[in-house]
């Protein structure tokens, strides 16, 4: 880049968690690595001092420093201090002159009712928060199309789709898969802490599949349970305790299965290694629609083909018997037990189609190979601003003009 000034990027995740590792965290670290003769990276969880014991606004003598040494202030989703909070990060950046990006993978506006934060959402009104955060900023990114469509008419400034993508360089994207069992066949389902409805939908097809196939052929895998010692089990450990009961009241007595814990977002890749088959079963509401395509850049590094509910995104990379199974979103259990059976009994094809899957991952998603279009997109989307600035003083100088000489 010769002489050109590297372009300073403030952080500011909203936690540590696995949304703030890829949206965030992950990006931003692989940006200076790759790019560092052209941009300088950093972190800060809290630019505006605000007090995390007391909740309590910054502080009158607090100096600002990584807000006003960025050219650019990158936060994502709701900050674990909160709505406001987060307006307030965006609103002093844009203050000091700042580019602002807000990014989320999350439809954060029209929750639906199921969720379990709804009711925190309805009480602080972190719809309306996100609303005016959308339109008060520079660049607003989202995961995919349909989440685009859906906030689009609350954002005043630039909007985009950045793809999920993950780091297929880190040991764990990197392992050998664990020996396939003969004559059995390994259904994985790997989940958060947000899938209470979608859960629901899929508890009684195991049962089914059982039944088909035999329950010796097949082994259910549930993958995710926080990692909590007793006497510090909180809020997540009983999401998975009721996951839990309802894989158990849909088996109806069968014991093919196993709940497996957590893993940190860089090392949870080893899930994979033990998965032949990977499920995504989701309820059709809005929130899971607008969700990316990350579950299938997951399994597809490992060369696992993908059965899931045709919500979100799925459908620009899953062809049915390509490279995994979409079900209508209505989740009809005869579908989930057609395909899932298929796949029991037919080995070849299930690799088959988990290289397809794999071949396209290993292209389009490995953040070592376009994280740099991040940088591109700023230095573009700051000139765009720059332009309109200039073109607004412009049009005001003239207006101006013409009003001395009237006057």
């Amino acid at each position: 880049m010769g002489d050109t000034k590297k372009l300073r990027i403030l952080a500011c995740p909203s936690n540590h968690g696995g949304c703030a590792y890829y949206r965030i965290l992950l990006p931003m670290q692989k940006l200076e690595e790759l790019h560092g003769d052209e941009v300088e990276i950093r972190f800060d969880d809290n630019p505006l001092g605000w007090c995390k014991e007391t909740g309590k606004t910054t502080p009158e003598n607090f100096e600002y420093e990584n807000l006003k040494w960025a050219d650019v202030v990158f936060t994502q989703n709701i900050h674990n201090f909160g709505g406001n909070y987060t307006i307030e990060v965006m609103r002093k950046a844009h203050e000091l002159g700042k580019f602002t990006h807000f990014d989320t993978d999350d439809l954060l506006t029209n929750l639906y009712k199921g969720h379990r934060l709804y009711g925190v959402y309805e009480d602080q009104q972190l719809d309306e928060v996100t609303k005016y955060i959308y339109n008060n900023v520079d660049l607003v990114s989202v995961t995919q199309r349909k989440f685009a469509q859906r906030i689009a008419p609350f954002v005043n400034g630039a909007l985009v789709v950045i793809k999920n993508a993950i780091d297929y360089s880190l040991p764990c994207w990197n392992s050998k898969k664990l020996p396939k069992p003969k004559k059995l066949t390994r259904v994985g389902w790997v989940g958060g802490i947000h899938h209470d409805v979608d859960i629901k939908h899929f508890s009684l097809i195991p049962h089914l599949v059982n039944q088909k196939v035999g329950p010796q052929k097949v082994h259910w895998g549930f993958y995710g349970k926080p990692q909590q010692p007793p006497g510090e089990r909180d809020w997540q450990w009983d999401v998975w305790e009721g996951y839990e009961q309802q894989v158990k009241k849909g088996l109806r007595g069968q014991s093919n299965y196993t709940i497996f814990p957590a893993m940190p977002p860089n090392t949870y890749g080893e899930m994979y290694t033990n998965i032949d088959v990977n499920i995504a079963v989701l309820d059709n509401n809005e929130f899971n629609d607008s969700k990316s395509e990350i579950k299938a850049m997951e399994c597809g590094r490992y060369g696992i083909p993908l059965v899931a509910t045709n919500v979100g995104c799925y459908d620009e990379i899953i062809v049915n018997g390509q490279t995994g199974y979409l079900i209508d979103p209505s989740n009809p259990k005869k579908e989930w037990v057609k395909a899932l059976s298929r796949c029991i009994n037919d080995p070849k094809h299930v690799q088959e189609m988990g290289m397809a899957l794999k071949t396209l991952c290993d292209e389009l998603y490995d953040i070592n190979k376009i994280v740099g279009g991040r940088l591109a997109l700023y230095r573009q989307m700051m000139d765009l601003k720059k332009q309109a600035l200039s073109d607004a003083l412009m049009d005001q100088k003239e207006k101006n003009i013409v009003e001395d000489v009237t006057a």
